[in-house]
């Protein structure tokens, strides 16, 4: 007899967001030493942006830039500790459809009431006192941090089992398997591979084929913004002084040695969620819904490791801005490679699309679905932007030898707005330090800074750009006080 036609359902979506993932830390993006199998396998059947960037290279801003379409000076949400203003709707309400269950597992990082007021149904919560800290006292593990949870290091040295990632692979496991027959939207977010660098799977990669990046041997010389200098100094000064020979609380390196033993954790720590997504798109396929589900990856921003001998992020460096982002549409089995630049802004209105919902008033940026689908859009630029930390920058010495104290007070409160152009140049602009020019097919490892040197032209098309871009999107920033 023939078999009757298959009912359609509606797609799910699987959106993986691990903290702190640079773009090179995938084959498909360069780097095919990092042991990152399931993740690489999934590049071989998805469309792959590999020029994709963030709206801003710090937690917050960024996961709610991609979390709600909107941008960080319009969200409100303009760094760490700021929450998203209450009128702004989420992913899930955005969506509007009650026949889907949704779920946001693991980490949120944009403060109170939580995801269950932004749409999401469930929420498996990782934070310091949380779902997961319940689950190691459930365990017999003895909270170690003043709060009543576990630190960030003695987390990062538990076994797998115990592990964040483990917790955060089994609970999205579970709510795909108890949803197999609705539709739903889950997102899994993962706080490694951001430091502690330290896991299971510190020696995975061997310490000799471990590069470190063309900039990490070049100093920041004093056409570099003065915040990067103050953020180097401190960090140079927190790894002198812990240097124990043990894995370093803050992580930072001095020699090219250090540079590479960093990178190696690092690296592990890339396999270890890479475990958990392969476990998790196994699910997937078991369930029998590999052809009805969105699965998209990528990060909320990257991780210099060591390049301009700077780590974390927080600059406007590639390593920092640049990230993985992976799109396999239901159905597809076959890889594509876009080249041309993508903003996360995009995000929203492109899953929206390919989940057959329309369009939201809400969101800035515009979709790109039919990229997915193989068509052609025009190339254009992105835009990406920074603003200070509520509080006064502590990784920054007020006591500075870079420059007297009123430089830099001056500078750990800069805000900076940034445009990437289809031809490659790269025009930071700021209102209280430094700006920056780079050629990046030229230059792509940012060394020398041509903001001086390169025609006026340049700059002034670059700068028009910034100043059309700030208006189309009601950003105040007056960027004409930096002298």
């Amino acid at each position: 007899m023939p078999q009757p036609a298959r009912l359609p359902r509606k797609p799910n979506l699987v959106f993986f967001l691990p903290d702190q993932q640079r773009a090179d830390t995938l084959a498909c993006c360069g780097n095919p030493r990092v042991h990152a199998p399931n993740l690489n396998s999934l590049a071989a059947e998805s469309t792959v942006f590999s020029h994709a960037y963030v709206t801003q290279p710090v937690c917050a801003p960024s996961r709610a830039s991609l979390l709600t379409g909107v941008w960080p000076h319009i969200s409100g949400c303009t760094n760490n500790g700021f929450p998203p203003d209450s009128r702004i709707h989420f992913l899930p309400q955005l969506l509007g459809d009650s026949d889907y269950r949704t779920a946001y597992i693991g980490k949120w990082h944009l403060g109170k009431p939580g995801p269950k007021a932004h749409g999401f149904e469930e929420f498996v919560s990782v934070e310091r006192v949380s779902d997961y800290s319940n689950f190691l006292l459930e365990n017999g593990l003895k909270p170690d941090h003043e709060s009543g949870g576990f630190s960030a290091l003695t987390i990062s040295n538990l076994p797998i089992e115990l592990s964040q990632p483990k917790f955060v692979e089994r609970h999205a496991c579970d709510f795909i398997q108890g949803n197999a027959r609705s539709p739903f939207l889950l997102v899994v977010s993962f706080v490694e591979p951001h430091s502690p660098y330290n896991s299971p799977f510190n020696d995975e990669h061997a310490l000799e084929q471990i590069d470190v990046d063309p900039s990490a041997t070049v100093p920041l010389s004093e056409d570099v913004p003065l915040r990067y200098r103050l953020t180097r100094e401190w960090q140079q000064d927190r790894a002198a002084r812990d240097g124990t020979g043990k894995i370093r609380r803050f992580n930072f390196g001095l020699t090219l040695e250090e540079y590479r033993d960093i990178r190696q954790r690092y690296f592990g720590l890339v396999t270890f969620v890479d475990q958990s997504i392969g476990a998790i798109l196994a699910s997937v396929e078991n369930t029998g819904l590999r052809e009805d589900t969105l699965i998209v990856h990528t990060s909320d921003h990257g991780d210099l490791l060591g390049a301009h001998q700077l780590f974390g992020k927080g600059v406007m460096f590639e390593e920092a801005v640049r990230v993985p982002c992976l799109v396999r549409a239901p159905g597809q089995t076959r890889g594509r490679v876009i080249s041309q630049p993508l903003s996360h802004i995009d995000f929203v209105p492109t899953v929206l699309e390919l989940l057959g919902s329309p369009p939201a008033a809400q969101c800035a940026g515009k979709s790109r679905a039919a990229l997915v689908r193989g068509e052609t859009m025009p190339v254009e630029s992105v835009f990406m932007e920074w603003a200070p930390y509520r509080k006064v920058d502590k990784r920054i010495k007020m006591d500075s030898s870079l420059a007297p104290r009123e430089k830099v007070e001056r500078a750990a409160k800069e805000s900076t707005r940034a445009v990437i152009t289809p031809d490659g140049w790269k025009l930071c602009l700021r209102d209280k330090d430094l700006n920056e020019l780079y050629n990046l097919r030229d230059d792509p490892v940012e060394i020398r800074n041509l903001y001086g040197s390169a025609p006026g032209s340049v700059i002034a098309g670059c700068a028009e750009q910034i100043s059309r871009w700030q208006e189309s999107t009601s950003d105040k920033l007056d960027l004409s006080t930096n002298k």
